[in-house]
């Protein structure tokens, strides 16, 4: 899918992608160590964590293409998903807000369930990269998070760069790992390159968040963004095409999975061959889909702000709508769903 994606955003078919290559072992490693009920705040590399939580390639898609299936409506730019259940609130943009958020949500869900002590405890796992804990909001977070004993895990990909700053020019410190133990927080550094490793650690990282009635852990997860920043970004302008190669050859989770895989005899060449086809397959029949699928209808722009639709949003809507009638060559109404009527 990031190859796909990556090229189609070059060929103009979509706005903007951000790839997850190199630190796909940390998002599904640490994802199959939660259970449905608990609830995650993502940055904009997770996609892993999507996909391991029930994320279907059409609801990827969706949100890519802003279509009519797109769960936020069409609202949002690519890369910002979002799903009621298993609870992932929707990615926003701002570095770093969905930490402190993280901590408010872990302490009603402590709330909750002490006022319910017969449902399943349930955790908050919040994802984030090295560059996020450079931001006020991460201390904020991780000091409110010791002090009322919030059930939440924060995972740091700690991939070695914040955009175009390597870590060497973000911190003078044992990397993220040391900030938690001054916080007083349970604290893991795992190799993130290992899948299996951070399963283990996220399942440990889970039963402390879950012990004396909820604490916060810290796991920080060493990786490397073998990809760009984002399809803004050219990282060769600020490090060397053979230090990503490098990466790409000796440390690359997919790889290392898959060596591990076929000298247990559970993988061959052939199923290899035969299951990146099948998939490549699968993601260009959902693009190809999405992108003729129609954009949401002009209403739903109106909706969700308030309970019902105000007095003051149906003067709105009636004043666009003039506005189109009384400009249609201005304005092309066929993308979107129900056309001109999109506002009834």
């Amino acid at each position: 899918m990031d190859v796909v994606m990556f090229e189609a955003q070059r060929q103009g078919r979509l706005s903007f992608y951000m790839v997850s290559a190199g630190e796909e072992g940390i998002t599904v490693g640490s994802a199959a160590a939660l259970t449905p009920d608990d609830v995650v705040f993502a940055q904009y590399r997770e996609a892993g964590v999507f996909q391991q939580r029930g994320f279907t390639l059409k609801n990827f898609m969706s949100q890519l293409f802003a279509n009519a299936n797109d769960a936020g409506k069409g609202r949002n730019m690519p890369v910002h998903y979002g799903q009621n259940y298993p609870r992932m609130h929707t990615i926003s943009s701002p570095l770093a807000t969905q930490i402190p958020q993280a901590a408010g949500a872990a302490y009603a869900l402590k709330m909750q369930d002490m006022q319910n002590p017969t449902r399943d405890p349930r955790i908050v796992a919040c994802y984030f990269g090295e560059g996020a804990a450079s931001e006020g909001d991460f201390h904020a977070a991780l000091n409110m998070a010791a002090t009322r004993s919030c059930p939440v895990v924060f995972v740091c990909r700690n991939n070695g760069y914040a955009i175009s700053t390597p870590t060497l020019e973000q911190y003078r410190g044992d990397g993220i790992a040391s900030r938690g133990v001054g916080y007083g927080i349970d604290t893991i550094r795992v190799d993130g390159n290992d899948v299996f490793a951070v399963n283990e650690a996220m399942k440990e990282a889970r039963r402390l968040a879950l012990t004396d009635g909820g604490r916060p852990v810290l796991v920080e997860a060493m990786s490397y963004r073998v990809s760009h920043h984002s399809t803004s970004d050219d990282s060769f302008a600020y490090r060397a095409r053979v230090e990503v190669e490098d990466w790409k050859r000796r440390d690359n989770p997919i790889i290392r999975l898959r060596k591990w895989l076929e000298n247990q005899g559970l993988w061959s060449e052939d199923q290899e061959k035969q299951t990146r086809d099948e998939m490549r397959k699968a993601v260009l029949k959902e693009f190809g889909e999405a992108e003729r699928e129609k954009k949401p209808a002009l209403r739903e722009a109106f909706k969700d702000v308030y309970e019902e639709i105000t007095e003051e949003q149906r003067e709105q809507m009636n004043d666009l709508k003039r506005i189109l009638e009384t400009y249609p060559n201005e304005y092309d109404l066929r993308p979107y769903k129900d056309g001109a009527n999109g506002l009834d």
